[in-house]
């Protein structure tokens, strides 16, 4: 069973639809015990850093997170839900993450002709033998919607990158835990093809 963790942060029940899609069982929660029985665990989101930490702590939900991501469960953030496992964000000053990745959200940078928030297609630059990407051709096109991006102490664990003005990190692979600014739920056969190699793992 995947487990989808609950703290009101939106686009739970498209991520929950992927992957019934996929023939996987996956149940919205923010029962401990039901997150910490899972084989798998989701953190989605979308909204602002500060306001999520605040529900995930409100809810009691941090300690869980800590404790089935030391265990080795496998563990993916999407969108909001990758940048709350860095340790701080330039969104919510002095708000704390949950600091399981070391680093900062930091705001898209400026650059001529370009929007942000950043919302809609782009291809992405992958890391050889990643195994969230497995399968996925170098190219592929995903779905944003972002106005910040990771900054990881170690470029290590970077899994993907794409061009906007500038090579931005978008996915994160290291351990146990993985990681996707964009949304897989919403990027088409690419997107069901990343949710079906995390559930798959």
């Amino acid at each position: 069973m995947i487990a989808i963790i609950d703290y009101d942060a939106g686009n739970l029940k498209s991520v929950e639809k992927a992957l019934t899609c996929l023939g996987q069982e996956a149940e919205v929660t923010r029962d401990a015990e039901t997150i910490l029985r899972a084989d798998k665990v989701i953190l989605p989101g979308v909204g602002s850093f500060g306001d999520a930490m605040d529900r995930i702590r409100e809810y009691g939900l941090e300690e869980t997170i800590r404790q089935v991501t030391g265990r080795g469960t496998p563990f993916l953030g999407i969108c909001l839900g990758l940048q709350l496992l860095f340790e701080e964000s330039e969104e919510s000053p002095g708000v704390r993450g949950l600091g399981l990745i070391k680093g900062k959200i930091v705001r898209i940078p400026e650059s001529p002709g370009l929007k942000i928030p950043h919302i809609g297609w782009n291809s992405l630059r992958l890391r050889e033998g990643s195994r969230l990407f497995g399968g996925i051709e170098d190219g592929a096109y995903v779905y944003f919607v972002h106005s910040y991006c990771m900054q990881p102490e170690d470029a290590a664990v970077v899994a993907a990158v794409t061009e906007y003005g500038a090579d931005i990190p978008v996915a994160v692979e290291t351990g146990n835990i993985f990681a996707c600014q964009f949304h897989p739920e919403k990027s088409s056969e690419v997107g069901l093809r990343i949710l079906r190699n995390f559930a798959e793992l």
